[in-house]
């Protein structure tokens, strides 16, 4: 068994990095620039922007579902995004240097089961939660401020 983690799309931002400041702020959104790395991690491409770089940070809604987890949460996506190629079962950086917490998800958008884990062991975790055929995706979040970071597919 393994698993896939993908980003967000970048298509439903890509036109917001051409408003104003102003403009961004009638959104609830905010530009911003990398002060540190890790520290701004990309939604769309599983990595962590580099100090300078352009971002913005907006609200996003991760789990659009009608269920009670239905949720959403500020995310960063970088100007220059573009979707990550990992391989399967593969762990980038952008999860294995942070404590995430990983959550698991049935057909119906129920939570079935949630751990807290170091980022290097985020991938046993995602296998133990997909042991049970119950389990249809999972998010993961970081842990430190609880931001939606990608979700993760059973292939």
């Amino acid at each position: 068994m393994s698993f896939q983690l993908t980003g967000i799309p970048y298509e439903p931002f890509a036109s917001l990095f051409l408003l104003s400041d102003r403009e961004l702020t009638e959104r609830g959104a905010r530009r911003v620039v990398a002060l540190e790395k890790p520290g701004f991690p990309c939604r769309v491409s599983l990595v962590d922007a580099e100090i300078g770089e352009e971002l913005l940070l907006l609200p996003f809604q991760h789990q659009p579902a009608a269920s009670p987890y239905r949720a959403s949460g500020p995310i960063f996506v970088r100007g220059a995004a573009r979707p990550p190629a990992l391989a399967a079962g593969e762990i980038p950086d952008y999860v294995a240097t942070r404590q995430i917490s990983v959550r698991a998800y049935d057909a119906d958008h129920m939570m079935t089961d949630a751990a807290v884990c170091d980022g290097r062991a985020a991938g046993e975790a995602i296998k133990h939660m997909f042991d049970e055929p119950a389990t249809a995706y999972i998010h993961l979040h970081n842990a430190k401020r609880g931001c939606y970071s990608c979700r993760v597919d059973r292939l």
